[in-house]
């Protein structure tokens, strides 16, 4: 592995954990906004642009 392909690799491994982190905090804004509607595990399975799809 090259200089110039170590860096890649370390920008997007950086990345990479800056999307999870993002992705876990918007599930978990998800997750706070349900429960304070009240909809149950059922309920937030078939919310949303899913409903009626199936």
């Amino acid at each position: 592995m090259e200089v110039s392909d170590a860096r890649r690799l370390k920008t997007l491994e950086s990345e990479n954990a800056k999307l999870k982190r993002m992705l876990a905090e918007q599930m978990m804004d998800v997750a706070t906004l349900e429960e304070m509607l009240g909809l149950g595990a059922h309920e937030r399975h078939w919310s949303g642009r899913m409903r009626g799809r199936f």
